[in-house]
């Protein structure tokens, strides 16, 4: 009998499970698509503490994910780092003093110890302002983090298999029957399904909480769930700059308009809609695409127009149901619910940031320590995830080295590749002295050598994983590329099942 089955494979399900298995229990995920498929591979990519929260009096959230950040860039410095915000100052909108005053509550209530804090912008003296439309002469420009999102989820599955969890994706439970002390959960996957008996369920399924919550026979279900859409769009590089900007909405609600890939697209987002349709297929509607473009004009010297989006992503946020009027202001912060009347318990998980995953975990962690007898204590507030054994969380210094010691690859492929597997670079490279030894060049970089390690190492098993989620590849690819990748790709697992 296994301790703990983790459904879902989304930030919050890898990150108990990784929690879990650092503690010596005996853990099994299963995830019935891929790692990072659905929401957690849709957010607006950043590590922050919700400068808009402070408007609805949530310090705490603030608190805690302000916090959680400082942590989390120590922990992967390489698929986790700083940025600097812009937000022009709409007189319309909010009053000066109102944001300054914002903004240094959330220079101070996290403890800020990494990041440069908050300064004034004025259009005479910076550059930050030329992309805006003249009338905006004053912003304010204060840090959080970017991070690669669906990176953040496959390194802690990584994690959790290397301390001993059993990853098991493509894997839906199709079947969870409490049975007195422990819980029988029938695990359908690529070779068939098998019946495994655990002690404790962890309910992580995301958007599906409810759908496995039905799953028990003896258990009336009640509805928890509150689903709103993001969604964003990726236009062409909008603005020079490694800056982002922050603009507020005439509606309340603010956007985001960030550097992507490496600059040579702009990512802005977000939306928030409610949501009722299928949640296997989340896509943006023209109004959505309207209402971005729009936003970012109202600043932009140069509009935004539908015409200028080369992609688009949607996910679904699954709140808790606060009863909150707008969508907006459900809460953001997650609720975890046990129900161990009945025998052995089940921990369900609504909301949550990925900024707070961490903390999640350890919560969960705690809410079911009284049925393990030796519970391992916490430990992951001050260990690296893999990639990010870093001296000093240093990643310029790292790939000072990394540039020496294979000084015949190309800088751009060799930074690409260090941001995204940090120290775990080398065990791809191996002993490659130029592309030539890394095998077959796909397109935008992608390499053979690359390809098979995410086989390996990754969990990687169809094109899309390797070019949506483990990479962005999939954006600076034509089609053609993409099909070929597709192509090898599916020989590949063939062969190497």
């Amino acid at each position: 009998m296994h301790d703990i089955l983790v459904i879902g494979g989304g930030i919050n399900g890898t990150g108990i499970a990784r929690d879990a298995a650092g503690r010596g229990l005996d853990v099994v995920l299963c995830e019935k698509d891929d790692l990072a498929q659905h929401t957690s591979s849709a957010s607006t990519k950043l590590i922050h503490g919700g400068l808009r929260y402070l408007e609805q009096y949530d310090f705490s959230l603030v608190r805690k994910a302000l916090i959680e950040r400082e942590i989390l860039l120590k922990a992967a410095p390489h698929i986790i780092w700083p940025m600097r915000f812009v937000l022009p100052h709409h007189k319309e909108l909010r009053p000066a003093w109102l944001i300054r005053l914002g903004l240094f509550i959330y220079d101070h209530l996290g403890g800020r110890k990494l990041l440069p804090p908050t300064k004034t912008l004025r259009r005479k003296s910076t550059t930050k302002l030329d992309a805006l439309k003249p009338e905006y002469r004053l912003a304010f420009e204060y840090s959080d983090c970017w991070v690669e999102d669906s990176r953040l989820v496959v390194l802690n599955a990584v994690d959790a298999k290397s301390r001993g969890a059993e990853v098991l994706t493509r894997t839906r439970c199709t079947s969870l029957v409490r049975n007195g002390d422990h819980w029988d959960a029938v695990l359908e996957g690529p070779t068939g399904s098998e019946t495994r008996s655990f002690k404790a369920v962890v309910n992580a399924a995301g958007a599906w909480v409810d759908d496995i919550l039905g799953l028990d026979p003896g258990k009336k279900t009640e509805t928890h769930l509150r689903l709103v859409k993001g969604s964003h769009i990726i236009v062409p590089r909008w603005h020079e700059g490694d800056h982002a900007y922050f603009f507020q909405n005439g509606d309340g609600r603010i956007m985001f308009a960030i550097p992507y890939e490496r600059g040579e697209f702009t990512l802005i987002g977000t939306t928030d809609v409610p949501y009722e349709a299928n949640r296997d297929e989340v896509k943006i509607t023209q109004d959505e695409i309207k209402y971005l473009c729009d936003g970012a004009s109202e600043y932009y010297a140069r509009a935004v127009t539908p015409s200028d989006v080369v992609a688009t992503y949607s996910g679904v946020r699954p709140l808790y149901d606060d009863h909150a009027a707008n969508a907006s202001k459900v809460t953001r912060d997650y609720v975890l619910k046990l129900d161990d009347k009945a025998g052995a318990p089940i921990l369900s998980v609504f909301g949550g940031k990925i900024t707070t995953y961490r903390e999640l975990a350890e919560d969960a962690l705690q809410t079911l320590e009284d049925f393990f007898p030796s519970p391992g204590k916490e430990w992951t507030r001050d260990a690296d995830l893999p990639g990010g054994d870093m001296p000093g969380a240093d990643f310029d210094g790292f790939f000072t080295d990394l540039k020496r010691d294979y000084p015949n690859l190309d800088a751009d492929l060799l930074e690409r590749l260090a941001r995204a597997y940090g120290t775990k670079v080398r065990q791809l490279l191996t002993n490659a002295d130029t592309v030539a030894d890394l095998g077959r060049m796909f397109g935008a970089g992608l390499t053979e050598a690359e390809a098979c390690y995410l086989v390996e190492a990754e969990f990687a098993r169809s094109a899309d994983d390797i070019l949506w989620r483990r990479s962005k590849l999939g954006l600076h690819m034509s089609a053609a590329e993409r099909a070929a990748f597709s192509d090898w790709m599916t020989d590949h697992i063939k062969t190497h099942a």
